[in-house]
């Protein structure tokens, strides 16, 4: 997933408007102005990696001449006591972003280590991992970010990014077909069509009415694997609704080109990353 690296410097600021509104007070009283110091992040438990570039942003917001050296990269899986990344510059701005830089990549690394799990539960099924939009509000782009780098791959990355016809449209429009057909006749020619079906009779409804994507939402498996035979490869179809580690293996293997897990950014839960002096 690309970045747009201007809208996380704007994250940046609101960040450090909340940590640090006026100054660092004990940075300021215990640290000389001009005293330097270099610092190493390191894994305090197994992770992967997720959320580096947006760590040298947070750091070099205080400290522009600052070196940021990352010795991994996004992706990478590492063991406990690994130092990932070493930072030296001024003493008293680096220990003002800490806690930021900190805070966001044990959220990112968090939800990487997560998909992940869940991306080799699914190995050899032929579906693939993807997210949703149960994120944190302010977050969204990172954690999807962060998804990408534990293995998955990303579904809408907003509202304006496709439409999905969910059975509150579907019962303002009257029914799938008047849903199908007033979402066509207006939208962006490249912007693909999905709707949410939770019987097969309505997901050979949305495919006679021209949906792209078919949503198989809180279905069994049984009736997943009888909407995959119907359906033979003629659009793809999503699996959504409640899936577990334990439970999305038998769900990929009903033939689903896809699976969604709103866990994986959801509930995903912090990792434990320190910055220790070096």
């Amino acid at each position: 997933m690309l970045i747009d690296m201007r809208k996380v410097e704007k994250l940046i600021d609101l960040w450090f408007d909340e940590d640090n509104n006026y100054f660092d007070l004990t940075a300021k009283i215990m640290v000389d102005d001009d005293a330097a110091a270099t610092f190493g992040m390191n894994a305090r438990e197994d992770i992967i990696l997720a959320g580096l570039p947006m760590a040298e942003l947070i750091f070099k917001k205080l400290d522009p001449a600052c070196s940021f050296e990352a010795l991994y990269k996004d992706g990478d899986r590492i063991a406990a006591g690994t130092t990932f990344a070493r930072i030296t510059g001024n003493a008293q701005a680096l220990l003002t972003a800490e806690r930021v830089a900190l805070n966001l990549m044990q959220r990112m690394c968090g939800i990487a280590g997560v998909t992940a799990e869940y991306v080799k539960e699914i190995e050899g099924t032929g579906a693939f991992l993807v997210d949703t939009r149960k994120t944190t509000p302010g977050l969204r782009m990172l954690e999807k970010y962060a998804v990408t780098c534990g293995g998955g791959r990303n579904h809408r990355l907003g509202l304006d990014n496709g439409i999905m016809l969910k059975d509150n449209h579907i019962a303002v429009a009257g029914s799938i077909t008047a849903a199908v057909a007033r979402a066509k006749a207006h939208a962006p020619v490249l912007t693909k069509i999905e709707v949410e079906c939770d019987r097969i009779d309505q997901v050979k409804e949305a495919l006679e009415a021209g949906a792209d994507v078919i949503m198989l939402d809180n279905m069994t498996n049984d009736a997943m694997r009888d909407c995959v035979e119907w359906v033979a490869g003629r659009v793809p179809l999503e699996c959504s609704g409640g899936v577990r580690l334990e439970t999305i293996r038998g769900k990929a293997e009903t033939g689903v080109d896809f699976v969604s897990v709103g866990r994986i950014t959801q509930s995903a839960p912090c990792v434990d990353i320190g910055l220790d002096d070096v």
